[in-house]
């Protein structure tokens, strides 16, 4: 029986997709393997003193392809024939059913050798009259020069590089024709890790090869396993194409649950890549008698890293112990949950252009991001109902080891996580980590205002917890006090804005602190504002620079256009009357555009000038970046856009009062090319400018809505 010797699960640190398909790891330079490395290329073998001219001989031609020149191979005299036949009666061929077997040529590949009756009959017969044009071909399939003993077996799978190649491009005509004359090849091992032609089509994902392939081979052939163990069905299940692992588990029942490399099945290895519907019909196909407890809580902690989670909540509702299982990296899938905000992003934390394309029906069925995120949320409490009826020492440790889940979900910035967590387990607010800083102490160290904003819903609490100080006597506002990582700081574009916020969020903290920690020393002997300077000395330097620069460079144009439009006011399109001084198109449409419009670009521009000017010439204190240099700035920036809109608008007039409707067909498209200057700095300059506003709306940390009650 083909389960009679299943292997057991070794899954030691954990299974990853490199565990499982060590073979993938490509070996670029062969020559300087160490002694006994083995090739890992599941691809085409790679040596550098083997060629396919070595297999073949000089008088094939092979141009990068599998495809031969069967005129060449013609002509080959009948010395070779009686060479190859003088090669192969001293050898052994072993066959290919063993898991350790090294197939190479059979006997039975060659005409001479194999008469029709000792050929395995199938079903699928291949035809005769196809076979004859690779009677020449067949002939030169093995070496003719060099030492037989061992370099034959050295260089045998290279005979089978044509077919190797077929099933990586999916070729079933040439295969079938290669399949005619070697039946062998069906099941023999064609590259250097063991692999067959089933394995290597299943991972190519080509689904007709497979098919067809399938219908020459046995049950037992199906089951054959590569150098570490693995089965076809597992590269299938790798490929994420279910049709391919349906048409060989209809002719194997027993597939699914023959382990792989590592120990692990076809299931998770499938649920390792992500792929859903093969997870879920090898969960459907798989005895649930072959799965042992490793095997589930590996499964589960696998479906969870790759988003998977209406197959989290199928295990746990069938199988409720994994909630408090541990892997072989020793977490539970509460570990692995915390460390995933994103999968418990609700609408409420989109974007506003998220919101708006999530509230159509039909994007929202493509994006599928409510159901993620309630599956997340329903998975969070079903594991946890299980968690909290432990007993106070299993809780404990399970909160603890082998990473503390929730300051790691509170690092994360997973707030539903937490309150769900929270709902069900209040008391958690009063935990602290191994430097004594609570939920709240965490998030403030790593910028998580959702996090930070639960302290307002436990009402007097919050006092008690903000007086919380760690081991080096450093309150919560010293921890704000202190840079924010750099990722938390990247959020926003440029050392100002940065600075800006690292401002407001000491402001918001300082609210939440009594009065007198606010001058509290810590043991280095630094009060919170004084700690505050001293850590955000390099992030001042930059902010400045940024700011002149950004200033510098904006009043440059705004200076320009400013005294373009001032000139152009007195030039005026078409010019005065002699006798009353006045505009000669005065009474045109298109002047009165070109009067408002030369009025506003000077206007804005020379408003623009006063604010990049006023930002120039600013004391720079971190006060500063609070309100009144970013302000300035998006007044700059605004007017400015502004500016270069309405001079646009002006030229654009002008023509068409000096062109007139005679020749309005080249005013129109100059007009059209002008808008060209004003779309680049809108998609240059506007980020920017956007950012900064978005800054201004989104950056205050208070009360939101009610989360824990």
């Amino acid at each position: 029986m083909i389960l009679s010797n299943l292997t057991s699960p070794r899954y030691g640190n954990g299974l990853s997709i490199q565990s499982c398909f060590p073979e993938n790891k490509s070996i670029t330079n062969s020559s300087c393997k160490s002694s006994g490395e083995d090739d890992g290329s599941m691809g085409i073998v790679s040596d550098d003193d083997i060629s396919l001219k070595d297999a073949f001989g000089p008088s094939i031609l092979y141009h990068g392809n599998y495809e031969l020149s069967f005129n060449a191979v013609s002509n080959i005299q009948n010395s070779h024939l009686q060479q190859a036949q003088a090669i192969f009666s001293s050898i052994d061929f072993p066959e290919a059913k063993g898991y350790n077997d090294h197939v190479v040529l059979n006997p039975s590949i060659w005409p001479v050798h194999a008469a029709s009756s000792q050929r395995p009959s199938t079903a699928a017969e291949p035809n005769r009259e196809e076979a004859n044009d690779w009677e020449g071909f067949v002939h030169e399939m093995v070496p003719l020069s060099g030492a037989v003993s061992g370099e034959v077996e050295r260089k045998s799978f290279i005979a089978f590089a044509p077919l190797h190649l077929a099933a990586l491009k999916g070729d079933w005509d040439f295969a079938r024709k290669f399949f005619t004359w070697n039946r062998q090849a069906v099941c023999a091992r064609i590259t250097r890790n063991q692999e067959t032609a089933l394995h290597v089509a299943a991972g190519a994902r080509h689904t007709i090869f497979v098919q067809e392939l399938v219908n020459y081979m046995t049950p037992d052939d199906l089951a054959l396993r590569n150098k570490v163990g693995n089965t076809a069905l597992c590269f299938a299940a790798a490929s994420g194409i279910t049709k391919i692992a349906e048409v060989m588990v209809n002719k194997n029942k027993e597939l699914p649950s023959i382990r792989g490399s590592k120990g692990a099945t076809p299931l998770c290895m499938a649920a390792l890549l992500g792929h859903k519907e093969m997870v879920w019909y090898l969960y459907s196909v798989t005895k649930a008698e072959d799965l042992k407890e490793e095997d589930r809580i590996e499964l589960l902690v696998a479906v969870i890293n790759s988003g998977l989670y209406d197959v989290a909540l199928d295990l746990i509702q069938k199988h409720p112990g994994l909630a408090v299982a541990r892997d072989g990296n020793g977490e539970t899938a509460l570990h692995v949950l915390a460390r995933k905000p994103l999968a418990f992003v609700n609408r409420g934390r989109l974007q506003i252009w998220q919101r708006c394309i999530y509230s159509l029906p039909g994007i929202r069925a493509i994006l599928d991001i409510k159901p993620t995120h309630l599956q997340a949320l329903e998975l969070v409490k079903q594991i946890w109902k299980q968690v909290v009826l432990l007993d106070d020492s299993k809780f404990g440790e399970l909160l603890r080891k082998p990473s503390r889940l929730l300051f790691t979900a509170a690092e994360l910035g997973n707030v539903e996580f937490i309150t769900v967590l929270i709902r069900l387990y209040p008391d958690l607010i009063w935990k602290v980590d191994d430097h004594g800083r609570s939920i709240f102490h965490i998030a403030v160290v790593h910028r998580q205002e959702n996090i930070f904003n639960l302290i307002h819903e436990i009402g007097a609490h919050r006092d008690l917890i903000a007086a919380y100080k760690d081991e080096n006597n450093n309150n919560m506002l010293h921890l704000a006090g202190k840079l924010a990582p750099p990722d938390r700081l990247k959020i926003d574009s440029g050392a100002a804005l940065q600075l800006r916020r690292e401002l407001h969020w000491f402001k918001e903290v300082e609210k939440v602190v009594q009065p007198s920690y606010r001058e509290t020393k810590n043991s280095e002997g630094r009060t919170p504002h004084i700690l505050f300077s001293e850590e955000h000395k390099r992030l001042l330097r930059e902010g400045e620079k940024w700011m002149k620069d950004t200033a510098s460079s904006c009043m440059v144009v705004a200076t320009l256009i400013a005294t373009v439009m001032f000139a152009a006011a007195f030039t005026v399109p078409g010019g005065n009357n002699e006798s009353t001084g006045k505009p000669i198109f005065l009474h045109y449409k298109s002047f009165l555009v070109f009067a408002i419009s030369d009025a506003l670009a000077l206007f804005c521009s020379a408003t623009s000038i006063l604010m990049f000017l006023s930002i120039i010439t600013s004391r720079y204190a971190e006060e500063d970046f609070l309100h009144s240099l970013p302000n300035r700035l998006i007044t700059g920036l605004a007017t400015l856009f502004i500016s270069i809109a309405t001079m646009m608008a002006a030229f654009a007039a002008t023509l068409f009062i000096v062109l007139g409707d005679e020749f309005a067909w080249v005013a129109i498209p100059i007009a059209v090319v002008a808008c060209v200057p004003v779309t680049l700095f809108a998609l240059l300059q506007f980020p920017l400018l956007s950012d900064m506003i978005s800054h201004l709306c989104n950056s205050s940390t208070g009360r939101g809505n009610h989360l824990l009650y």
